[in-house]
C-alpha cells in the first residue's frame, strides 16, 4: 500500500510496473540486465477519490498522456529494486502535489518615499539629457 495522505492510500496492484533495459552508458551490464523501470498508472481506473482524479487529469504534465495514464521511467540506479522504489516515490509525489493549495498573493503598494525617489531620479535624468542639447551662439 502506498500512503498518499492520512486518509488516502493506493494499492500497489493498480500500478503496472515493467522492467526494461536502461539507455545510455553503463558498460556491458546495460546490454544484459533490465534494470530500468517503466511505471504506468491509469488515473481513471484507480481507487483514488474523484477530487484527486480531476486535479491530476487537469495537470499540464508531460508524464500524463491524453488517455489519463501516468508514465514514469526510472533508470537512475543500477539495481532494479532502487529504480522501482524511486518510480513509486515519484508517483506518490505527483499525486501529493495535487493536494497542495497555493497561497493567494496579496498585492502591495509602493511606499510614498520610494515613489518620490523614483520620480526625483527621473526628473534629474531628464534635466541631464536636456542639458546635452545644441548650444545656440549669438
Amino acid at each position: 500500500m502506498l500512503k498518499i495522505s492520512n486518509t488516502v492510500t493506493l494499492d500497489e496492484n493498480e500500478v503496472e510496473i515493467s522492467a526494461i533495459r536502461a539507455s545510455g552508458s553503463g558498460g556491458q551490464k546495460v546490454n544484459k540486465v533490465s534494470a530500468a523501470i517503466h511505471l504506468r498508472f491509469d488515473i481513471g481506473a484507480s481507487s483514488l477519490p474523484n477530487y484527486y482524479k480531476e486535479k491530476l487529469l487537469s495537470l499540464k504534465d508531460k508524464r500524463i498522456t491524453k488517455e489519463g495514464i501516468i508514465v514514469i521511467k526510472s533508470q537512475q540506479h543500477r539495481s532494479q529494486e532502487q529504480n522501482r522504489d524511486e518510480a513509486l516515490e515519484r508517483l506518490v509525489e505527483l499525486i501529493k502535489s495535487v493536494n497542495v493549495v497555493q497561497k493567494k498573493r496579496v498585492p502591495t503598494k509602493p511606499t510614498k518615499g520610494s515613489v518620490n525617489r523614483r520620480l526625483n531620479s527621473k526628473k534629474k535624468q531628464s534635466n541631464k539629457k536636456q542639458l546635452r542639447g545644441k548650444v545656440e551662439r549669438e
